[in-house]
């Protein structure tokens, strides 16, 4: 192929000029401006599409699929506010009985773990050093009250004497005087013969209140002294159960209790899965504990079967009160933000919805609105972190689709997969 000559321009070299038999490169001069045709119009037309694809796009920051949720409805109903707490179940007496007299152990009338009555015989001591200081005492008392009568006769004589002025008045004041003295010593012998009667009834030794008896700690044999504990007998009908709350409950609780209101408290086992008895609430302490900021309580149960053990722990549960047709929504719904609390709400038209609210009371995993939500609205419960205001959500098994420059209609000209 030979040279372009040197100043001929690029028309030239691309297109030679026409001549004789020149035919075949005008029909290639021809296909090509077509071609270039061609380009310059698919380019403008590519341009204006992608500029109106842009410009519908722009409102919602471009194409992007729909969230999935989970949502329920707001319910309107009653909201119980429970206490929970970790109790310790107190009897209401623990008593170590003793002999109230030394001496050796004749019997034991108790078995180990009995529930006794009070007033039960439970032990004997050995009865006959006291029988026998009984009838000492009764001897000494016989012995003064015929000195006393014999003194009271002198006195009379002596009385009757004087009138006839044949005694002195020295030796009837003196007779009067023995008299006095007899009769001090007869009322010092009847209080030492109860005094042995009193000892010999201590030799039976008695429940001094009904409950449980524990081990028995003296055997039969052993010799018992005042300060010798035989059993420890403790009360467990009724039987207490102290627990603390925080001192931030307390205005609510204090208020309930001057109405005169039952508050029930409920003593569940240690995993809170059963409940082991229902009583209510007796009383509350008379100061705060400044260590910790909480007050002790105490509730009182009914303990027929002995389902609460002294000293055993337990988790209470206390109706403190019942909110009456509230707003209810689960627990989760709530988010907290810079602005306060707010849930998401599912609109009709499938789109998220920041809705601030005012949060009352919870109760596991229930949370009451007291402003901002009403009953029947649909509250979004998961997928909340990935939403804005005005997002498209759909729920679980729906067939998810893109949310384009004009919504539903984008979605129905993609067939649900897109906005194109």
């Amino acid at each position: 192929m030979s040279e372009p000559p040197v100043g001929a321009s690029p028309a030239d070299s691309l297109f030679p000029p026409a001549g004789p038999g020149s035919r075949a490169p005008a029909r290639s001069r021809t296909r090509t401006w077509i071609t270039i045709i061609g380009v310059i119009v698919v380019a403008l037309i590519a341009a204006v599409v992608l500029k109106q694809c842009a410009g519908k796009s722009t409102p919602n920051r471009g194409f992007r699929a729909q969230t999935t949720v989970g949502v329920v409805k707001a319910v309107a109903g009653d909201m119980p506010i429970q206490l929970q707490a970790l109790g310790t179940v107190t009897p209401l007496a623990t008593t170590t009985v003793t002999s109230r007299i030394a001496g050796n152990l004749t019997k034991i009338a108790f078995t180990e773990g009995q529930m006794v009555k009070a007033g039960q015989l439970l032990a004997v001591v050995d009865e006959r050093p006291y029988q026998v200081a009984l009838q000492q005492a009764q001897a000494q008392l016989a012995r003064d009250q015929a000195a006393l009568t014999n003194a009271q006769l002198l006195l009379k004589r002596d009385q009757v004497l004087l009138a006839e002025d044949s005694i002195a008045r020295q030796d009837v004041d003196t007779q009067g005087a023995t008299v006095k003295q007899d009769e001090a010593a007869v009322q010092a012998d009847v209080a030492n013969v109860n005094n042995a009667r009193l000892n010999l009834g201590y030799c039976r030794i008695v429940a001094p209140i009904a409950g449980r008896a524990g081990l028995r700690q003296v055997d039969v044999g052993n010799y018992v002294g005042t300060s010798n504990g035989l059993v420890i007998i403790t009360q467990i009908n009724p039987i207490d159960v102290t627990f603390t709350f925080s001192e931030d409950q307390l205005p609510t609780i204090a208020a309930r209790m001057r109405s005169g209101a039952v508050l029930p408290v409920s003593a569940l086992d240690k995993p809170g899965g059963q409940t082991l008895a229902q009583g209510r609430l007796l009383t509350l302490d008379n100061q705060i504990d400044a260590t910790t900021g909480t007050v002790k309580a105490k509730a009182r149960f009914a303990n027929g079967l002995g389902a609460l053990f002294p000293q055993q722990f337990v988790n209470v549960e206390m109706l403190v009160n019942t909110l009456k047709n509230a707003v209810i929504v689960p627990a989760s719904s709530i988010r907290h933000g810079p602005n306060g609390d707010f849930v998401w709400i599912m609109r009709a038209d499938k789109t998220a919805h920041m809705q601030p609210v005012k949060v009352g009371p919870s109760q596991g995993e229930q949370t009451s609105i007291q402003s901002g939500v009403t009953a029947g609205e649909d509250i979004i419960t998961e997928g909340g972190d990935r939403l804005r205001e005005g997002a498209a959500v759909n729920l679980p098994g729906q067939r998810p689709s893109f949310a384009g420059g004009r919504g539903g209609r984008g979605g129905r000209r993609g067939g649900g997969g897109g906005g194109f």
